[in-house]
Formats: structure tokens, sequence, C-alpha cells
């Protein structure tokens, strides 16, 4: 693994927790020697991991359509920015360039970034890690519903496992590290297995 792409908040949030963990993923992901994939910000936790990755010498690669950077919030810092025309474009572009994905608290962008990629990945279009850093619980109930739509037959059990979570990067990325991807050609129960 090369790269690691970062789905995050272009807030900071309530909980200064999360904003650590920000600090923590970026500073461990550099001393892995990791590079860094993420939307390309200077605001928010999307600014805190990028800034924490650069001051521990790590690379940081950000991704943003022209309409966000016309509006001042790059991060003018980056090693390298990739601007594109569009989100669908951005999203494309951090997929290529990343070996696993991880989502760290955010809105509704994060969550849309994040389900995609479990999304490919259910559906065989990429074999690369998935995971949230799930620090003081955030993502609890997002486990609940992935293991309620499991129970309700619309996700497969070895399909659930796509998704891991760790309360530490450290944990996380070890995850990672140990990750093979599971075999489940098919994505939807027929009638017959109903």
């Amino acid at each position: 693994m090369r790269r690691m792409c970062v789905f995050l908040g272009s807030a900071l949030g309530m909980d200064k927790r999360h904003e650590q963990a920000a600090m923590d993923l970026g500073g461990e992901l550099a001393r892995r020697g990791l590079g860094l994939v993420y939307g390309g910000a200077s605001v928010g936790l999307m600014g805190t991991v990028a800034d924490a990755c650069l001051a521990a010498g790590g690379e940081v690669v950000g991704v943003m359509p022209q309409a966000l950077v016309d509006r001042e919030v790059a991060h003018t810092g980056l090693t390298e920015l990739h601007v594109v025309k569009s989100m669908h474009e951005r999203k494309s572009l951090m997929a290529e360039l990343s070996d696993g994905f991880i989502a760290l608290p955010g809105g509704l962008g994060t969550l849309e970034e994040l389900f995609e990629v479990l999304t490919w990945a259910q559906l065989g279009y990429h074999r690369k890690p998935c995971g949230v850093l799930d620090v003081g619980g955030y993502f609890e109930l997002l486990h609940a519903f992935l293991d309620h739509s499991v129970q309700q037959g619309f996700i497969r059990p070895q399909h659930r496992g796509i998704l891991m979570s760790a309360a530490t990067p450290v944990q996380l990325l070890d995850l990672f590290h140990d990750w093979q991807p599971a075999y489940a050609p098919k994505w939807i129960k027929t009638e017959k297995e109903l």
C-alpha cells in the first residue's frame, strides 16, 4: 500500500476527540510511509488531517473541483493538488490514487463517499480495504443500521464485513495491513434463497 484515501468533514464538529483523531491519523500515515489522498480542503477535519500528515513529513495529495477552489477552501501547502471539473471526477481520481479508504466523522458528503466505495467493493469494482475510525462512538448508529440491513435481507453477511472499524489509527491501519478481500460473487439474494 502506498496511499490511503480519507473521507472526513469540512467542519471540526462538536467533539474535540475527532480533531485529535484526524491529527493522529495524519501523523500515523506519515510514520508508516503512507501518503494521504483527500478532498484538498484547508478547513475542518480535512485541513487538520492534511496539516498533521505534512508536519510529520508525509505526502498529501488533494483532489478538489474548481468550484470549491474558487471559494478559496483549497489547501495551498499540499504536496500535490489536482483540480478537477466535478464531484464525480473528484471521487474517481481519489479512488484511483488510493490503496484503501478510511472515513472519519463528517456529514452527508463523507457518508456519500464512504457508501460509494463500499458499494464498489460489494460489486467487485475494487479490492481495497474500507474502514471507519470510530472515535467516541460516532459511527455506532451506522453499524447498527448496517446490522439491521443484514437482518432484513438487504445486505449479505459476508458484505457486512467489508466495512472495518477501529478506535485508533494504529488499530485501523493494522487491520488494513492484515486484510484479505472476501469473495462473494453475488450481492443479491434470489427468491430461492429467501
